[in-house]
């Protein structure tokens, strides 16, 4: 299994940063998730209901996200973060995507604590990842465009491996490699906050929220933590 680390010139920039790690093995894509499509439903319904609406750019969760993304270089309102993109998506249709169970499950964990997430099928990943600058040299396939080469700006947070960029400023968007399928066994979701003093709490339930999730599908669940206090973790 591979180490996930954060480069210590990003946990310098960004020493609040925490990010859970949420491994699952033997993951069963194919059989019915219940529970999942209840949080989606219900999610859903709560919108509906105007009970519930989720966090835009004006949420503290959704600004720290903005501020950090113009310190590297990106217009957030043109190259949106993750959860912010996904619940402007939820806000103005209605409803989520729904692409397969593991997907599903952490699209609806983002959105209802506020906070980005991703995943990575471990089977595909090349060798250790890190969070760090990229140098203007790396390679990048967006996710759904295998035929798309793109190569991040110097100076540009990503999610890299050994053979090449599987985030584009730091959670906007995954690689087309690394996606998750219904097919994926061996799977890391990642979710990610910039200010854990604060959301440090929020962060951890919404991993065991996820891991709820996951558990019932998978031969195996565990969380672990990555940030400036521990740059390392193997998953």
């Amino acid at each position: 299994m591979p180490a996930f680390r954060i480069a210590p010139a990003v946990a310098d920039a960004f020493p609040g940063a925490l990010v859970a790690l949420v491994t699952a093995t033997g993951l069963r894509g194919h059989e019915p998730w219940p529970d999942t499509v209840a949080a989606l439903t219900e999610l859903e319904q709560q919108l509906a209901d105007g009970t519930w609406q989720p966090a835009d750019e004006t949420d503290p969760r959704i600004e720290a996200w903005h501020t950090a993304y113009r310190s590297f270089g990106t217009n957030p309102r043109r190259v949106r973060p993750s959860v912010d993109a996904l619940g402007r998506r939820l806000a103005k249709k209605g409803s989520l995507p729904r692409i397969n169970p593991a997907v599903d499950s952490y699209n609806a964990v983002s959105v209802r604590h506020g906070l980005p997430a991703g995943a990575f099928d471990l089977d595909r990943v090349s060798g250790d990842v890190e969070i760090r600058y990229a140098d203007g040299t790396e390679s990048f396939t967006p996710l759904g465009e295998p035929d798309t080469v793109e190569h991040p700006k110097p100076g540009e947070v990503v999610y890299a491996d050994a053979t090449d960029v599987l985030t584009r400023h730091w959670n906007h968007r995954d690689a087309h490699r690394t996606r998750v399928t219904a097919d994926s066994a061996r799977v890391v979701f990642v979710l990610e906050t910039l200010h854990a003093d604060r959301d440090g709490d929020l962060l951890k339930v919404a991993a065991e929220d996820l891991q709820g999730l996951l558990a019932p599908h998978a031969g195996r669940t565990a969380v672990h933590y990555l940030g400036p206090a521990q740059p390392r973790t193997d998953v």
